[in-house]
């Protein structure tokens, strides 16, 4: 018979620090925000499983922006979300509580901007402030571009984030400037994009701002992919000349000339580009400036280039149409955009350079020369940022139809800290605001 010896006791275990990762060390959010952006935090330790280790998060300084109980942990995959409390800054901290009593923290910089009107409806595009022009892919997605730079950002349109795919051409457009992009339109699978065409803020020339090129859309939704097409450089050039021979009818000579400001009254700054009616040849330039004629009450002013296909096709001359006056209140063309269907919405405001509280709205159209528009919308002007583009136009005879809008917030001061969005350091801080507006009858 066999008799057994003594257990042997059990080796303890032994585990190793824990270790923490974050999917981003900066986030941003919005005080009454609808699904502000998250960060994923990830978890490790030698010895243990990943699943049996807690993570938390605490606040480490100005608990009015966001405190302890403002921060939640969720999901297999960790997300860390914050919901805000108050506008400005605050450092939060996340821990890893291991096991053998072993524990890591990482720090999270979190800023929260101000409430705005209706928070339930907007969306907030991080990585960028400065969104100017905005086309619609499809599968719920939008291509940004943005004033500051040349980089085109594509984004969920129902979610608050950074974006999903950029795209930098400007090694394809030869330049190491900002183009300005102030504005786009699609037919077909080519993106159409313009420059302002005019002088900076300073009056000086730029001659990357004196820039249209194209780009080709593949794909939709999150595997939209675009490639550069071709790209025209002496658009600003065609108009003054046409404006010349026509006896200086709109002054972009003067708007142009060394030393003039684009944003005044008869300066001359384009922010708006869609096809004419039918065509897919003629598209209209929209005007931010000079308003015709170049006086306080005057009209907005398109420009039709007849054969706005071939000057990107093969660099030929620009050819113009007789301008199109349009009674927008006294306002200027900041986007205009068409469906389908034919139907037109510009995005009415200010030619000023600072004008965040000036009027804005948004007016349907045919068109047509010589018909007028309908006022739909006037939009509010007490949140940060000017609105800047019509990502989509929805189909304007239905009742309660919602169009997304787009901010330019790049002059805004987001966290009261008196620092422009354009300046912040952190890219996950800056961010221009998409939002849904319900159309009047």
């Amino acid at each position: 018979m066999l008799i057994a010896g003594p257990t042997a006791p059990a080796q303890a275990v032994t585990y190793g620090t824990p270790t923490i990762a974050l999917s981003a060390s900066y986030l941003s959010g919005a005080v009454g925000a609808t699904g502000d952006p998250v960060v994923n935090v990830t978890v490790g330790q030698s010895g243990a499983d990943a699943s049996a280790l807690t993570v938390s998060a605490s606040a480490s300084s100005k608990a009015s922006v966001a405190g302890t109980g403002d921060v939640t942990v969720t999901g297999a995959v960790r997300q860390l979300a914050v919901t805000a409390r108050g506008r400005g800054y605050t450092n939060l901290t996340v821990k890893v509580a291991g096991l053998g009593g072993k524990s890591a923290t990482k720090t999270l910089y979190y800023a929260a901007s101000a409430a705005v009107q209706n928070p339930a409806d907007a969306r907030y595009l991080t990585g960028s402030a400065d969104a100017s022009a905005a086309v619609d892919v499809g599968g719920g997605y939008a291509v940004v571009a943005d004033d500051e730079s040349n980089v085109l950002r594509l984004y969920d349109r129902s979610r608050s984030g950074a974006p999903v795919k950029t795209w930098d051409f400007s090694s394809q457009l030869g330049v190491s400037k900002e183009v300005d992009i102030e504005g786009a339109t699609r037919i077909g699978n080519t993106v159409y994009w313009t420059g302002s065409l005019g002088n900076n803020k300073d009056g000086e020339y730029k001659a990357p701002r004196n820039t249209v090129f194209t780009t080709t859309v593949s794909g939709s939704g999150p595997g939209t992919q675009l490639a550069y097409g071709r790209s025209y450089k002496k658009l600003r050039d065609d108009l003054v000349a046409w404006d010349q021979a026509g006896g200086n009818k709109y002054g972009f000579a003067a708007g142009t000339a060394d030393g003039e400001a684009p944003k005044q009254i008869d300066g001359f700054n384009v922010e708006g580009l869609e096809f004419a009616p039918g065509s897919t040849t003629t598209a209209y330039l929209g005007f931010r400036a000079p308003l015709a004629p170049a006086v306080p009450g005057g009209k907005a002013l398109l420009v039709p280039v007849t054969n706005f296909d071939q000057v990107l096709a093969s660099g030929a001359k620009a050819v113009f149409g007789a301008g199109v006056e349009l009674d927008l209140g006294g306002l200027a063309v900041r986007d205009i955009r068409k469906n389908a269907a034919g139907q037109y919405l510009i995005l009415a405001g200010s030619w000023a350079a600072d004008d965040n509280s000036d009027p804005y709205a948004l007016y349907q159209w045919d068109g047509v020369a010589g018909h007028a528009p309908v006022k739909r919308a006037d939009l509010p002007t007490t949140d940060p940022g000017g609105w800047e583009a019509i990502v989509e136009v929805p189909d304007l005879t239905a009742a309660g139809a919602r169009v997304q809008l787009v901010t330019d917030s790049g002059s805004a001061d987001l966290y009261g800290d008196g620092t422009e969005a354009k300046d912040l350091t952190h890219p996950e801080w800056k961010k221009a605001r998409a939002a849904w507006f319900t159309l009047n009858p």
